[in-house]
């Protein structure tokens, strides 16, 4: 008889008060010591994140945190969505994750969020930035147009099957592929008009361009890293906006497409983990996160 295997991750509901109705969030966590919340991509949700949160080198040192936004994977809309189209605001977005911090009572955790909130996490930074120990944006950018479509609505498409395979082209041909189909299988499971609805947020609604010495890197450090095989979020402008935020580090990342941290864990490790260790470097002696 083969041995049952148990993971450290558990899995929990909380209640939310998010723009004046009472909205239930899952969330699953790993691991001890300086908060690190996982922000997922648009139209999918924090299953992404599994290989970070089995990762014993991480969770030795990092309290390792992944919810579903509302509408997104365990976490269902709010009752009566079926009144109202699903767009997402930058200022619901940013409601949300405070929310979800103030809920935890997370002291400055690092966020570490990809695509779309990969763009959501200089926001907070440029918002409230002393809140935070610093943020990792994975496929992100002071902005990136080109994802806000209607297609997705059509009655005589296959929107599970389509937005999952516009997606699935977004990776690295290197990547394993059974990594690959099981991003392309997370895509597939999301609601009607969701994944459209995501992408309000970042290719029309916020665009942080010429604003991005309002977010001081002394204050919330900022590390960006984009796969070199991204042309959502292309290198290019992940390295502009780099260019363009004095203080910021990272770049592109050789081998890896728009889902790193799904697509190829193993490789994207390589270039988070010393990104983890230098945000948690700076903070003071007495803020250092337990061994």
């Amino acid at each position: 008889m083969s041995v049952a295997v148990f993971e450290e991750s558990v899995g929990r509901y909380v209640h939310l008060d998010i723009g004046g109705r009472d909205h239930r969030l899952f969330f699953e966590e790993a691991g001890a010591g300086m908060p690190l919340l996982c922000l997922h991509t648009a139209g999918s949700d924090a299953r992404q994140y599994r290989h970070l949160l089995a990762d014993p080198e991480v969770t030795r040192r990092f309290r390792v945190i992944a919810f579903d936004l509302p509408w997104h994977g365990r976490s269902l809309p709010p009752d009566g969505w079926w009144h109202q189209e699903y767009l997402l605001t930058t200022e619901r977005y940013v409601e949300t994750v405070l929310a979800f911090l103030a809920a935890l009572e997370l002291d400055r955790p690092i966020l570490l969020g990809c695509s779309m909130a990969g763009v959501l996490v200089l926001e907070l930074a440029r918002r409230h930035g002393p809140r935070l120990g610093g943020v990792i944006g994975v496929s992100g950018a002071t902005t990136y147009r080109g994802r806000f479509e209607d297609w997705s609505l059509r009655p005589d498409l296959n929107a599970q099957q389509s937005v999952a395979s516009w997606t699935y082209g977004l990776m690295a041909p290197q990547s394993p592929e059974s990594a690959r189909r099981e991003v392309w299988w997370g895509y597939s499971q999301g609601g009607p008009g969701v994944y459209r609805g995501d992408t309000y947020f970042f290719s029309e609604d916020l665009d942080l361009r010429g604003r991005e010495l309002e977010i001081d890197t002394e204050v919330c450090p900022v590390h960006l890293l984009t796969g070199e095989y991204d042309h959502a979020c292309t290198p290019e402008g992940t390295e502009a906006t780099v260019r363009a935020m004095p203080g910021a580090t990272g770049g592109r990342m050789p081998s890896l497409g728009h889902f790193p941290m799904t697509e190829n864990y193993p490789l994207f490790r390589t270039h988070l983990i010393p990104a983890l260790t230098e945000l948690a470097g700076r903070r003071t002696p007495g803020e250092e996160p337990t061994p």
